[in-house]
């Protein structure tokens, strides 16, 4: 009976590495960089490059909690832990609302991948199938579960590679010359300078930049799933963001350099346009499989993460009882059917709204993903501070430049929530987060909070 409640161990370190690599690298990077350079030009590089250091201290301040104490639903946990429960509530089903945003995004944009090879088929049916499929995939056991998220992911981090290397062989070599556009370096500073849009274009493009790198706090979710947490855990946050800033800089670095930024389009992947345009078809339709095969990657990661912290939640008292159920492999499977029947939602969307949507459901995913990461932020500072000196100094996976890196870090993440609200495609996500959390709040006193006093 005591084996029915509790999730299989079955992640290895390698399976914990991919999985981040597969939920962060993604629609974010395939699709949505275009927006980010659209905005800040060749200075979007900067935006990256701040964005992925600031992201380093989230995982480390997460990699600090998680060593310390490994457990299911992970963050929204800590922050109940050290914060209160409200906190923990509004902490996890912000970042279910996270995962279930940035999986609409990610089935939208497999909807549009799929026009360049079947343009008459409508959208929507192509998202119906993608969802069916991963809500299947999600209900294996865990470790059938890493390793497909293992092999979708080492296509793509593969066909980055080749895509960096094939980038620098055209700027070399000159092939590609016959273009109508030059290919070079001096793409980053000859239409406009390398910061045609000034500083405020930088802070404009980071709501686009952070909502790349969101989902990379799944590891965080791991720990009750991997084998070896103490071990796993610290080896995937140290590698992971390093390797995702350095797929980031470096793809849109080449991006810009064989293509001029102001000419980077949004019908499609900007990756499949390039080479699409360079007049190499047959790389655009191999593209085109990669980038896809990213989305799918990127969807499995998020069901999997959200329906994690819903079970989590649920042992907590602050989620349905029924979101604890097991498969006999382990697997919370009523969470899973749950994130799948909200998927069905893009769907409809999909059908109602097919060209506006990707805008609307990229920068709400935003709001929460930076909230999420504040929440993490706070509830290490709120654990540390309840630390003697001595027991700080037996953490065995402490945060670096502590306490200044968190707290200037605290202060960007804040930075961000604001900026949503400053610029006016952007307001309407910070209006729509601030409603979420409204209404999460007032269902806390009212379902939540009287249940834990009479406890």
């Amino acid at each position: 009976m005591q084996k029915e409640n509790k999730l299989s161990r079955g992640l290895s370190g390698r399976h914990i590495r991919f999985m981040a690599l597969g939920s962060a690298i993604g629609t974010g990077l395939f699709y949505g960089s275009a927006a980010a350079i659209e905005k800040a030009g060749p200075a979007v590089l900067l935006a990256y490059l701040i964005g992925g250091a600031a992201v380093f201290m989230v995982m480390r301040a997460l990699g600090e909690m998680a060593v310390h104490h490994p457990v299911a639903g992970s963050f929204s946990q800590y922050a109940s832990h050290y914060m209160g429960p409200l906190a923990g509530f509004l902490t996890g089903w912000n970042y279910v609302f996270e995962m279930l945003i940035v999986c609409l995004a990610d089935v939208t944009a497999f909807g549009f991948y799929m026009k360049l090879w079947f343009p008459d088929v409508d959208q929507w049916i192509w998202v119906l199938g993608i969802v069916c499929f991963i809500g299947a995939l999600n209900l294996c056991h865990v470790k059938i579960f890493g390793e497909m998220e293992f092999w979708l992911s080492i296509v793509k981090v593969t066909a980055i590679i080749a895509m960096i290397i094939g980038g620098v062989a055209i700027m070399i070599y000159g092939f590609g010359q016959q273009t109508e556009h030059p290919i070079g370096i001096s793409n980053l500073w000859e239409f406009g300078g390398f910061m045609p849009n000034g500083i405020e274009g930088i802070i404009a493009s980071l709501a686009i930049v952070m909502f790349a790198f969101g989902g990379i706090e799944v590891i965080g979710i791991t720990a009750s799933e991997a084998k070896d947490p103490e071990k796993t855990i610290p080896k995937a946050i140290n590698a992971v963001p390093f390797r995702i800033l350095l797929f980031y800089v470096l793809t849109i670095f080449i991006l810009m350099c064989i293509f001029p930024w102001q000419q980077i389009g949004h019908n499609g992947s900007p990756f499949v346009q390039i080479f699409s345009n360079l007049g190499i078809n047959s790389a655009a339709n191999i593209l085109n499989l990669v980038v896809i095969t990213a989305a799918i990657s990127a969807i499995n990661s998020d069901i999997f993460g959200a329906g994690r912290m819903m079970y989590g939640m649920a042992q907590e008292g602050q989620a349905p009882k029924s979101f604890m159920k097991l498969t006999r492999n382990g697997v919370p499977w009523m969470t899973v059917l749950v994130m799948s029947v909200v998927l069905l939602l893009g769907v409809v969307l999909n059908y109602l709204i097919p060209e506006k949507i990707f805008v609307l459901i990229a920068s709400i995913a935003t709001f929460a993903t930076v909230w999420v990461w504040l929440m993490i932020l706070l509830s290490q500072v709120a654990m540390r501070r309840q630390m003697s000196a001595e027991e700080a100094k037996k953490l065995k996976f402490p945060v670096p430049f502590w306490p200044i890196a968190p707290a200037i870090t605290i202060i960007f993440m804040a930075f961000v929530i604001a900026i949503l609200g400053y610029f006016e495609s952007t307001r309407m996500a910070l209006i729509v987060g601030l409603v979420w959390v409204a209404i999460l709040t007032v269902g806390y006193y009212i379902g939540i909070k009287p249940r834990i006093t009479q406890k």
